[in-house]
């Protein structure tokens, strides 16, 4: 497993669920807001894996259904998400590319030595 490769990919996937539906990644997958669960009930134009599970309904709170959640977060998130996804694996792939020498391999080698198979 490599650490970096998933930092990214979680950055990316937090990206993509605060663009399109209005929350962060623990959010979207858990149905809660400050620690609470408030997934369909919330009243605002955000989206949740259990929203998507029950069932996204058309009401006073989601004028419009799934769609027109997904097309105003899109406005209002889109631009930063794009930019998130486009530049995040970039950066990741320079700063590995510069830090291989003088940081990774080093720590890779004495991750090696403690019996994990983890990578940096």
């Amino acid at each position: 497993m490599n650490l970096v490769d998933t930092g990214v990919s979680l950055v990316v996937a937090n990206a993509v669920t605060q663009g399109l539906g209005n929350a962060n990644l623990m959010d979207f997958i858990t149905g809660r807001r400050d620690g609470k669960y408030v997934a369909g009930s919330d009243g605002t134009m955000r989206l949740t894996i259990p929203e998507l599970f029950t069932g996204v309904t058309t009401s006073n709170n989601y004028d419009g259904g799934l769609g027109s959640i997904l097309a105003h977060n899109f406005k209002k998130n889109g631009m930063q998400m794009l930019g998130t996804v486009i530049i995040a694996p970039m950066v990741a792939n320079v700063a590995k590319k510069v830090l291989r020498k003088p940081v990774l391999t080093p720590m890779n080698r004495i991750i090696k030595q403690t019996g994990l198979d983890v990578k940096v």
